[in-house]
């Protein structure tokens, strides 16, 4: 299964050499574990914005604030040799930093702590001084400056008005009445960690950057999503958007737009089925890169880079062979750089525009900005002849790094988490691989194993699965499976049939069949722990989010092996969750080949509530609250179902919290100690064996 390695399609390197001018510091011998406490502890980087000449990055330093239990951001920078790291803005909640052209000044949007709203504002760089460019009611994103450095583009929301149904009497001055009923006409009427959605659109904007008024370019009952793109000589930028009537029943099918910043009006540039998105104009203007899908229908589709003439034409993909989702296209002379996932790990590559060629491996080990779990992520960006971007491994969040554009040495710049790791060691992680006993297919894994690991004991296992189903895992620093391994857990974390980055085919066995044999890939990697004899087969634990959640209601309704399962806001129900869910036309469209009612046992056979009169294993739930990507309707049907069945189980409810349960740092390590007291009940190591445990859960 493992993908012919993209060494058979990328032109590569040598193998890079990594000189770090910050060493990383694991944990001298004697160290402590890590606590549920050191959430509050972790410090991590993301945005990285090199500047022009190369020689300075600025990044979003994130600190997981204890007080006000949120992320919170200061931009930092340093220069690209590792020295003159410095704060730059501080106390505002800072984020998106963004270079002018010249590299004399600094975009970026703060938050007034006061009202709790966003604005753009400019940093001149020599004296200091900032420039409320834009105060804004809503806040912005996309940030780009004019090529000139004149204006500066962005999006934001604009709230619209909504037609009353009915027009009826006020209530008198005082009064307190009932409050008025929510009225809901549209397709999609609430979002998950947004809550009931409020009339209106995303639209493009400019303002001078000296500040001014900004100027909405950009109308009408659409959405433009993603970085405007300008061209060279300012008088026009490139949007996405899907601008189609009728388009929240079938979404996925953007365009790019060229917008005349003089006149308004809008040329289409892409006319096909499926989204196309992340516009990049070449620096002399000629052409446009994007990446873009053909829009089959399939659970999972590859997106690829194209390259289009900006004035007109057919666009051309480029690098046909390379089956895995590209990212972020950005111009560098004649070459566009991307970042993509393989096999769980995100990399950094250069394409020629013309064509010819595969990609240049520029780095690899991308990511770390998702701390809870090892998912993908990450960002990059390119300026005199650097590439600066957010790198990580097992043992560390995201980290700024640099690297020439040609490829070569990787410098890391920061160890932003130094002085927690000099005083507790992480857990160590191997990569594994092994054959599915659903048809042999190679699955790739991971196994993260307890600080003092002992390969002559046997070790408590927690089986822990990514949700999606459509991301993948790797080899990146997760404070949670680390907290597990704390407590004296081995754990294994799988990329099983359905994962992204190991190609097209691989990530659609799944398709309008899941869960199925993915079951058997994690099976297998449990059979293949414990064939090794580190791990007591009496003592196996399972736990998973989203669907990872429905894979763990699903497996403890097809074996009683484990002695613990920790369900994390799953989908029990899948007719019921595709019509109360927030994303219910993208599921319908992508995820199932016809309706409920049209063919209900399609939907039962596939849901775990079918099988909960199969259920033994003792069975926690736990859902957020305000969650409407998997409501928690999902997880009160089967905490119901395990009673009425008088299986061991428990409900646990996260106030305020929508899917991402660990949004806030509190989330993350209530998340942990709630899932280790569950486990510890049924034989597993505790919140006893983590330092710095806290109290009052």
């Amino acid at each position: 299964m493992r993908r012919p390695a993209l060494a058979a399609l990328l032109v590569l390197l040598p193998a890079l050499a990594v000189a770090q001018t910050a060493p990383p510091t694991t944990g001298a011998s004697g160290a402590g574990r890590l606590g549920l406490m050191d959430v509050f502890e972790l410090e991590y980087a993301s945005d990285p914005q090199v500047s022009p000449d190369g020689r300075t990055v600025v990044y979003r330093r994130n600190r997981l604030d204890v007080q006000t239990d949120r992320v919170r951001g200061d931009l930092w920078a340093v220069g690209a040799d590792g020295q003159d790291h410095r704060p730059l803005v501080t106390g505002v909640d800072a984020s998106s930093p963004r270079w002018s052209p010249d590299g004399t000044r600094l975009a970026y949007v703060a938050r007034d702590a006061d009202e709790d709203r966003r604005h753009l504002v400019v940093r001149y760089l020599e004296t200091g001084a900032t420039v409320p460019v834009a105060r804004l009611e809503t806040a912005p994103g996309g940030v780009a400056w004019s090529p000139d450095g004149t204006q500066i583009a962005f999006t934001r929301f604009v709230e619209g008005e909504a037609t009353p149904l009915a027009t009826l009497p006020a209530p008198p001055e005082g009064a307190e009445w009932a409050e008025a009923p929510r009225v809901i006409e549209s397709v999609i009427y609430r979002q998950d960690g947004q809550g009931f959605t409020t009339p209106g659109n995303v639209h493009v904007f400019v303002v001078p950057a000296e500040g001014g008024t900004p100027r909405q370019v950009t109308r009408g009952p659409y959405d433009h999503g993603g970085t405007p793109a300008w061209t060279p000589d300012g008088a026009a930028l490139v949007v996405s958007a899907d601008r189609r009537d009728g388009a929240e029943f079938d979404p996925g099918n953007s365009e790019l737009y060229r917008v005349d910043l003089r006149t308004g009006a809008l040329t289409a540039l892409t006319d096909r089925v499926g989204p196309d998105g992340q516009p990049a104009v070449s620096p002399d203007g000629r052409r446009l890169a994007y990446v873009g899908t053909d829009d089959r229908g399939l659970g999972y589709q590859v997106s690829h880079l194209y390259v289009m003439d900006l004035d007109g034409g057919t666009p051309r993909r480029l690098l046909p062979a390379l089956d895995r989702d590209v990212q972020d296209p950005t111009w560098s002379g004649d070459e566009i750089v991307f970042q993509y996932d393989d096999e769980g790990t995100t990399r950094l590559a250069a394409a020629r525009a013309d064509g010819r060629g595969g990609p240049r491996e520029i780095a690899s080990d991308v990511g770390g900005t998702s701390i809870g779990r090892p998912y993908g992520g990450g960002s990059f960006s390119v300026g005199g002849g650097r590439v600066a971007f957010t790198m990580t491994d097992p043992s560390h969040p995201a980290d700024v790094a640099v690297v020439p554009l040609e490829g070569g040495v990787v410098e890391r710049l920061t160890d932003l988490n130094g002085d927690l790791f000099a005083t507790k060691r992480p857990g160590a992680v191997e990569e594994i691989t092994f054959a599915s006993s659903a048809d042999g297919r190679e699955i790739e894994g991971w196994v993260l194993t307890p600080p003092d690991f002992d390969a002559s004991r046997r070790y408590p296992l927690i089986l822990e699965i990514h949700g999606g189903p459509f991301a993948n895992y790797g080899p990146r620093f997760s404070m949670e499976a680390q907290l597990y391994a704390a407590a004296g857990y081995v754990v294994l974390y799988t990329n099983p049939r359905g994962s992204t980055s190991y190609g097209e085919d691989f990530g659609n066995l799944i398709h309008n069949n899941y869960p199925s044999q993915d079951y058997d890939d994690l099976m297998s990697g449990v059979d293949a722990l414990v064939a090794r004899g580190t791990v007591d087969p009496d003592r196996l634990y399972v736990t998973g989010g989203s669907g990872g959640g429905v894979l763990t209601a699903w497996i403890v309704g097809h074996t009683d092996r484990f002695a613990a399962a920790v369900v994390a806001k799953p989908v029990i129900n899948w007719a019921s969750w595709l019509l109360t869910a927030d994303m219910y036309p993208f599921g319908a469209k992508y995820w199932f080949d016809t309706l409920p009612w049209e063919a209900p046992d399609a939907y039962w056979d596939r849901s775990p509530l079918a099988y909960v009169g199969n259920v033994t294993t003792p069975t926690m739930v736990l859902t957020g609250e305000d969650d409407t990507r998997t409501p928690m309707s999902e997880s009160e049907q089967y905490y119901q179902a395990l009673q009425i069945e008088r299986v061991p189980s428990a409900l646990v409810r996260v106030p305020g919290a929508a899917h991402g349960i660990a949004a806030r740092p509190s989330g993350l390590m209530r998340k942990v100690g709630y899932i280790l007291a569950w486990f510890e009940r049924y034989g597993g190591p505790g919140l006893a064996s983590l330092a710095g445990t806290g109290g009052g859960e």
